[in-house]
């Protein structure tokens, strides 16, 4: 298989991630958590409530006032949005004629009456654009700064079934600061960029946060009649040394894999699987079904990459590899995350690191700044905030 292209994406607002729906101005027909449920959306109509036909989605009243209605999402994983999926399945005679998309990256958690009130800056990066009933309609986003919580707007009234939001996890560095963490983790922009099948489920589930809720939330391949075993690759959220690998087999009683084997890549791009990149980071061992593995790994070069083995074939539940980010690695990620960072966030981050006012608007105009700074790494020895 080859690399792709194009970087991975992942569904930022994902419920897996933490993605919420804070508030909303009406939720009368459909709560407005059914904005990030996982699962497609479903209908079976003829089926009532108090409320009238239970729906699948976030549906609001018939507006008989001016004005809309709209939604703030918090995004499980801050990041670069590449694009929208604003789903309407199953609502024909009373969808939204259009919406209009918003987004903001703030420190913090602000309270929704925090994010609404003055001062906030939200930019528009979906103009208000006709919907279509029963639909997918998506919408690519170009602008490059990583937000954090998105407003969508929807006129006049209406329902939505699903709402997905696709990018790049932009992590904050200062989360890896003197911390051993999972560095597979999609929700720190780990990523499994190719594996060699996806018969049952897709391996990205493979770096989900928590455990595995039943045998169809892991990573299931066919079985395997020829020679030969599967893989997945993986891109770590950064460059980094690798301590220990737990390697979740949780409700697979009777199609485990048998057995795992770790290589690891130190390389720029994603190698190919059968590329001389690869070093063995652990030889082949024997898996349980329906167990939590914990494997010490043994001290190794830095590694970007990882390529999980499995014998011959089967079920894994999670993949959590613990290691710790490079020096090199975190000032990397610490300047992409602040030339990424939103003008008002980058800029109230060096006022309140002690930056004069005139300095700081300076320095955030002038961005992308091309190299580490001793102004950014003052940032980072503030608290950790997402």
């Amino acid at each position: 298989m080859s690399t792709a292209d194009q970087p991975t994406t992942t569904d930022l607002v994902s419920r897996l991630l933490g993605g919420s729906v804070i508030a909303a101005s009406d939720e009368s027909f459909g709560e407005k958590e059914n904005l990030l449920v996982p699962d497609a959306a479903d209908f079976t109509p003829g089926t009532y409530g108090h409320k009238g036909e239970i729906v699948d989605g976030w549906e609001t009243r018939r507006r008989r006032t001016l004005g809309h209605d709209w939604a703030l999402i918090r995004l499980g994983a801050a990041g670069i949005i590449r694009s929208i999926d604003v789903d309407t399945s199953f609502f024909t005679g009373n969808y939204p004629q259009e919406c209009r998309i918003e987004a903001c990256g703030v420190e913090g958690y602000p309270s929704p009456e925090a994010l609404q009130a003055p001062g906030v800056d939200w930019e528009e990066i979906v103009p208000r654009s006709p919907l279509k009933g029963d639909s997918h309609n998506q919408f690519t986003v170009t602008t490059p700064t990583r937000f954090t919580h998105l407003r969508l707007s929807t006129f006049p009234d209406g329902g939505v079934a699903r709402l997905r939001v696709h990018g790049q996890v932009i992590p904050d560095p200062r989360r890896f600061e003197k911390l051993t963490l999972d560095l597979a983790a999609q929700a720190l922009g780990g990523a499994v960029e190719a594996t060699s099948d996806t018969f049952y489920s897709t391996a990205d589930v493979l770096t989900l946060p928590g455990l595995a809720r039943h045998m169809g939330d892991g990573w299931e391949t066919q079985r395997r009649r020829g020679p030969g075993n599967d893989w997945a690759i993986i891109r770590l959220a950064a460059c980094g040394q690798l301590h220990e690998v737990e390697v979740d087999t949780s409700y697979y009683k009777y199609n485990a894999s048998n057995e795992f084997a770790l290589y690891a890549a130190n390389a720029e791009t994603t190698p190919a699987p059968d590329s001389p990149a690869w070093f063995p980071l652990l030889a082949k061992t024997r898996l349980q079904p329906d167990t939590r593995h914990h494997f010490t790994l043994p001290p190794s070069q830095e590694a970007t990459h990882l390529r999980f083995d499995v014998f011959p074939d089967g079920g894994i539940s999670r993949l959590r590899v613990l290691g710790s980010v490079t020096p090199a690695a975190r000032t990397a990620l610490a300047l992409r995350w602040f030339n990424s960072l939103p003008a008002a966030q980058a800029q109230g981050l060096l006022t309140a690191g002690g930056t004069p006012a005139p300095t700081a608007a300076e320095i955030t105009a002038s961005r992308p700044l091309p190299e580490f700074s001793p102004v950014i790494e003052s940032l980072l020895t503030e608290a950790c905030t997402p």
